[in-house]
């Protein structure tokens, strides 16, 4: 199934891109599986230098290898938002996920960002669901 999403880190300007496998119940299991493990292991180490850099280089990385499952070829970084994502995940480094959804005044001008979209949910990484 192509279900386009952006993945967007606070703090970081990049944007991740994947062309398919995008939809929330395929998404948040895996990023939040991933997100609980990279928390601990910052904590853990005690580093919290380079936090945004960090964690996109992770979900690009290790995440993107499991949504990308071997084919690397939808999936990429880069500074621009796409107008044809189905669902924005906002990453915020008080360790939430939040999920958009795109409405028409983002697929008019996508550079609006999560401006041009809807809240649908959020999560934690270490919580259940938190919907708004």
């Amino acid at each position: 199934m192509s279900t386009p999403c952006h993945i967007i880190i606070e703090g970081n300007p990049a944007i991740i891109y994947a062309s398919r496998n995008g939809i929330p119940d395929k998404v948040l299991p895996r990023m939040n599986r991933f997100l609980a493990t990279f928390w601990q292991e910052r904590e853990v180490a005690g580093e919290n230098r380079y936090t945004p850099e960090c964690l996109l280089a992770q979900l690009v990385v290790r995440f993107g290898f499991e949504i990308c499952e071997d084919d690397y070829s939808n999936l990429r970084v880069g500074l621009t938002y796409d107008p044809t994502v189905e669902y924005l995940y906002w990453v915020s480094l008080d360790q939430k996920v939040s999920v958009w959804v795109p409405q028409p005044e983002y697929r008019d001008n996508p550079h609006l960002g999560l401006k041009g979209c809807r809240q649908l949910e959020e999560r934690s990484a270490f919580e259940p669901l938190i919907k708004t």
